[in-house]
């Protein structure tokens, strides 16, 4: 039995499987690519088993790779928070945070809170606005941190931290629009710009289908309470489908959509508070791609 676990390589490991390659976790963690494989290799040595399944164009974690993630997870976190609590008290200032709205209201509100209890001293400042308004905003040095949606572009503009699925979403009681072939679809968008919108359009344009903009709502509530009254159908993160809304796959037509992402930019010259809350949302949103 291993005596001990090497919290470098865990966090290897975690990174790894977070980045869904090799590559991308040795990107994250400054590491060049045959040193990432080299702790993953001595920590598999350590425990005894496989952890990773490698081909050349994919990667995935064995059964005991998974139940090492979960541990992995907590036992960083718990390092983190340590650190922050003990040895980091005097960590003070504020964060100007820009985020969409649809992702401040479902997956943010945890992770700050937790990143709140270990920083009592840092205040946020959260603003939530479009991707494309957020991102000239920050350049225009509003913020410090944001969060941006954005196409699959790698590791160039910002850091991966969540890949959202997306799908076309409908009140339950309305019939399904893309049933009729001939009539032009209504669509409840944000307004321009917007990167939903955009994959909309040019998915319904590639597939050939008539659609009109019916509503145009600045909120999330705004856009699911148009729906809700049966102005149209909208656009949306799989796992954020209010329970009262249908989703429309391709078999009923409707054309793929695809996944979006969620990355993080923070300030070049960001200070100490900053970098901890950049740090803190990579590790608790980050998954595999």
């Amino acid at each position: 039995m291993p005596t001990r676990l090497d919290p470098n390589l865990l966090r290897t490991f975690v990174a790894v499987a977070e980045a869904g390659s090799l590559s991308r976790a040795g990107e994250r963690l400054r590491l060049a690519q045959p040193t990432v494989s080299l702790q993953i290799k001595r920590l598999e040595d350590v425990l005894g088993c496989r952890l990773l399944e490698r081909t050349p164009r994919s990667l995935r974690l064995t059964g005991e790779g998974e139940t090492l993630l979960g541990y992995g997870r907590r036992i960083l976190a718990l390092c983190e928070e340590a650190l922050a609590t003990l040895a980091e008290p005097e960590v003070t200032g504020l964060v100007r945070l820009g985020t969409p709205e649809d992702f401040a209201t479902t997956h943010l509100p945890m992770v700050l809170a937790a990143f709140r209890r270990s920083h009592p001293n840092v205040a946020l400042e959260v603003t939530t606005d479009l991707t494309l308004n957020l991102i000239e905003r920050f350049r225009a040095g509003e913020f410090d941190v944001v969060l941006i949606k954005r196409e699959p572009l790698g590791p160039s503009e910002g850091v991966r931290v969540w890949r959202e699925s997306l799908v076309w979403a409908r009140n339950k009681n309305a019939p399904d629009p893309f049933a009729d072939a001939q009539s032009p679809l209504s669509l409840v968008v944000s307004p321009h710009p917007c990167v939903y919108r955009r994959r909309a359009m040019r998915a319904l344009d590639g597939a050939g289908r008539k659609w009109r903009v019916a509503y145009t709502s600045t909120s999330l509530a705004g856009a699911q309470a148009a729906v809700r009254a049966g102005l149209g159908i909208c656009v949306l993160p799989k796992d954020m489908v209010p329970p009262d809304f249908v989703v429309m796959d391709e078999g009923s037509g409707a054309p793929d959509l695809s996944d979006t992402e969620v990355a993080l930019m923070r300030a070049a010259s960001l200070d100490r508070p900053g970098t901890r809350l950049a740090d803190h949302i990579v590790h608790a949103l980050e998954r595999p791609a």
